[in-house]
């Protein structure tokens, strides 16, 4: 099992996953700069993650017994594009108004969790992974 974790087993044979680094080292560089940013956006990721989870928990409770009337998606990204907590209860007021239980307390704690979260293109594209999507024109100009 041991192999595994340093390689993949073929033919008996143990292969270093680095193996072709010699030959294009782009791709080297490109897997270096993926660790960078899963080590630096793995913590955030988990975090929306788990309100993704939450809300989907949440949504089958409330629904229980009537999924025909549930939303298709409770959008984070468009919850996070509103200025205010006020502003994010009314939009979620009007996602869930097919809702026959209270959703109060849900939209409540919703509104609580995602504070501080970072939009999903956020989270792709603070890494090193893509800097060409990290064009700063004040850079240009010194």
């Amino acid at each position: 099992m041991a192999a595994n974790r340093v390689g993949r087993r073929c033919n008996n044979k143990v292969h270093s996953p680095n193996r072709g680094a010699a030959r294009d080292p782009g791709l080297s560089l490109q897997k270096r700069q993926a660790r960078v940013t899963v080590k630096y956006n793995r913590k955030e990721l988990q975090r929306r993650l788990d309100v993704e989870k939450w809300i989907d928990s949440g949504l089958d409770e409330l629904y229980r017994g009537r999924e025909e009337d549930m939303p298709e998606e409770v959008n984070i990204d468009e919850l996070l594009d509103l200025p205010s907590d006020e502003e994010r209860v009314c939009k979620l007021k009007e996602v869930l108004h097919t809702c026959s239980n209270n959703t109060d307390a849900f939209i409540k704690e919703l509104v609580l969790k995602v504070q501080g979260l970072q939009k999903q293109e956020d989270l792709h594209n603070d890494g090193m992974e893509h800097p060409h999507l990290h064009h700063h024109p004040e850079a240009e100009m010194h």
